[in-house]
C-alpha cells in the first residue's frame, strides 16, 4: 500500500510534541510491513538539518494556486533515519515557514492552510497517488475538504484519507482569509456548520472540523480519549460533530520507539539491563544521583518528565514534590515551559529547594538526562487533568520505573492499579487515581511508596510486570492498517 503521511511534525528534525514521534514511529512500522510510505512537511528554516541526510532539491517549480494568482515553491527530498521525507519551501513575502520556530506566529492558521494546499497540489503535479493519505491535527485538516471539493475532480479521485487528532486544545479556528486563500470560494457553504463553520463562532471556520466532516475516518490516539472527546468535554467543543460522525470515528493507542526508548540498547545510559537482569537499573539510580548531586541513601527516587503544561495537573507535580521528600523520598523533575510565568514559578522552587539533597530540578529539555532519568527512578508520577495518550508512562514501564497516573484518557489504557485493578495480578503495572486533589495522588503515592519500603521484592514483580508489556508500534501499526483496508474498499 503507497501511504503518505502529511503533519507539521517529525522526530527529530521538527519536534513540538507527541506529534513528531508518531509520525515517526508509525511511518516505520508501516514501512516494516512492506507499505511504501512518504511524509511530507513544511520547510521550517529551524529544522535539524543535521539529521536529514541527502537533502536535495527534487521538483523545482511548484506553483500553488493562491488567493488571486500563485506562489512559487520548491519541494526537496531529503531522508530522517530511513523515512523518505518532501519538505515544502514556498517563496513569497510571507515567509510562511521562515519564522523560527514551529507555531506561534498570529496568522499560523493562514501558514498551514497554504501547506495543506500545497502538499496536495504537489501530490497532484508530481503525479503522486498515494492509496491513503494520512493527515496529522488541525495544521492539516484542510486536506480532505481540498481533496474532495477541488482535487477529485482534477485525477484524486480515488485518494482516502484517514485523520488523526492529537490535541483537540488546537483547533485552527479562523475567519474567511484561510478560505478565499485556499480556493474554496463558497463562504456560505463553508461557513455550515455541517461542513466547516465553527459552532461556537459563526463568523469563524474550524480546520480541525473539517478534517473530522470530510475525512474517511478520523481516530484519535487511544480508546479512552475517543470516548472523552465525543461524551466530555475533552472534545473541546467538538462532540456533537464527532457523534455525528460517530461511525467513522475511533481511538488508536499511540507505541513507543523500542529502537529509542529499551534499556536493553540505550545509547544514553551507563549501564544496560533487562526484565531477567534488574542490577543495570539499579547502577543508572547511582548515576542518576551522581550527575544530579543527590544523596546515596535508601529511599525511593519519584520523578515527573514532561512538559510544564497546566494539561499535565501542575498543581498535582507541585504538590507530589514536597509529599515525595514528606514520605522520605527523592523527587527529579525535568521539564520546561513556554508560558513565561510557570518558568518562574518553577525556577522559585528550585531556588527555594536548591539546597536539598533530595530534590533536582532541571527547567529545559535534555534528552540524555531524560533517558537517564526514566532507567534511574523508581516510580514516575503522571497526574494530567486530561491526557489524549501519553508517551512518558509508556516509557516508564519499559524502563522498570512504576507510573503513578491518573486515570484519564491514554493513561487510563496503559496503566493498571495494582491493588484495585479488576485482573491478574501478573497484569497489573502500576498505581491509578481518579480525582485532580491533592489527597487523591497522595493516596496512590502511599500505597507506591509503602511497597518499596515495606515489600520490595513485590516492588520488583510491579516494576517487572510493566517492562514486559509490549507498548511498540507493532499493535497500533496493525490497527491503522485494518483502518485504511476499511476505507480504500470504498
Amino acid at each position: 500500500m503507497y501511504i503518505v503521511h502529511i503533519s507539521s511534525e517529525l522526530a527529530p528534525v521538527a519536534k513540538v510534541g507527541g506529534l513528531a514521534d508518531v509520525v515517526f514511529g508509525l511511518s516505520r512500522e508501516l514501512e516494516i510491513r512492506g507499505n511504501d510510505v512518504e511524509i511530507i512537511l513544511p520547510k521550517y528554516d529551524c529544522l535539524w538539518y543535521g539529521e536529514i541526510w541527502g537533502l536535495d532539491a527534487t521538483y523545482h517549480d511548484l506553483w500553488v494556486p493562491w488567493g488571486g494568482g500563485g506562489v512559487h515553491c520548491t519541494v526537496y527530498f531529503g531522508m530522517v533515519h530511513g523515512r523518505r521525507c518532501y519538505f515544502i519551501e514556498p517563496h513569497s513575502h510571507e515567509n510562511y515557514f521562515n519564522r523560527g520556530s514551529f507555531y506561534g506566529s498570529p496568522d499560523d492558521a493562514l501558514r498551514f492552510a497554504f501547506f495543506c494546499k500545497a502538499a496536495i497540489e504537489f501530490l497532484l503535479k508530481s503525479g503522486k497517488r498515494p492509496t491513503i493519505i494520512h493527515c496529522h491535527d488541525w495544521q492539516t485538516g484542510l486536506v480532505p475538504v481540498l481533496l474532495w471539493e477541488i482535487y477529485h475532480r482534477m485525477g484524486m479521485h480515488d485518494q482516502r484519507v484517514v485523520y488523526t487528532i492529537h490535541n483537540f486544545q488546537h483547533q485552527g479556528v479562523h475567519g474567511e482569509p484561510v478560505l478565499s486563500g485556499t480556493g474554496l470560494h463558497r463562504p456560505d457553504y463553508y461557513f455550515d456548520r455541517d461542513r466547516l463553520g465553527d459552532d461556537h463562532n459563526p463568523k469563524a471556520i474550524n480546520m480541525m472540523k473539517g478534517g473530522i466532516v470530510y475525512s474517511s475516518f478520523v481516530t484519535t490516539v487511544s480508546p479512552k480519549h475517543a470516548w472523552e472527546a465525543r461524551y466530555t468535554d475533552q472534545g473541546k467543543g467538538l462532540g456533537h460533530t464527532l457523534s455525528v460522525h460517530g461511525g467513522k470515528f475511533g481511538g488508536v493507542l499511540n507505541g513507543v520507539d523500542y529502537e529509542v526508548w529499551n534499556p536493553e540498547i540505550d545509547r544514553f545510559l551507563p549501564h544496560h539491563y533487562d526484565v531477567w537482569h534488574l542490577d543495570g537499573k539499579y547502577a543508572n539510580k547511582e548515576a542518576l544521583r551522581e550527575r544530579l548531586m543527590l544523596r546515596k541513601d535508601y529511599k525511593p527516587l519519584i520523578a515527573y518528565v514532561g512538559r510544564l503544561d497546566h494539561q499535565k495537573g501542575l498543581h498535582l507535580v507541585r504538590h507530589a514534590m514536597f509529599y515525595a521528600l514528606h514520605r522520605g523520598s527523592q523527587f527529579v523533575l525535568l521539564g520546561s515551559s513556554p508560558d513565561p510565568g510557570v518558568n518562574n514559578e518553577f525556577w522559585g522552587l528550585k531556588h527555594h529547594l536548591n539546597d536539598n539533597p533530595d530534590i533536582h530540578i532541571e527547567l529545559g529539555f535534555n534528552e540524555q538526562l531524560a533517558h537517564l532519568i526514566y532507567a534511574g527512578a523508581d516510580m514516575l508520577v503522571v497526574p494530567s487533568v486530561f491526557e489524549p495518550c501519553g508517551l512518558a508512562q509508556l516509557i516508564a514501564l519499559r524502563y522498570g520505573t512504576v507510573p503513578i497516573v491518573r486515570s484519564v484518557g491514554g493513561l487510563a489504557d496503559t496503566v493498571f492499579d495494582r491493588d484495585y485493578a479488576p485482573m491478574p495480578f501478573e497484569y497489573r503495572n502500576g498505581y491509578v487515581f481518579d480525582n485532580t486533589d491533592f489527597s487523591a495522588v497522595e493516596s496512590a503515592m502511599d500505597r507506591a511508596i509503602g511497597l518499596w519500603y515495606e515489600f520490595p521484592k513485590e516492588f520488583r514483580r510491579l516494576l517487572s510486570n510493566g517492562m514486559v508489556y509490549d507498548y511498540s508500534w507493532n499493535h497500533p501499526a496493525h490497527h491503522y492498517l485494518a483502518i485504511y483496508n476499511h476505507v480504500k474498499a470504498w
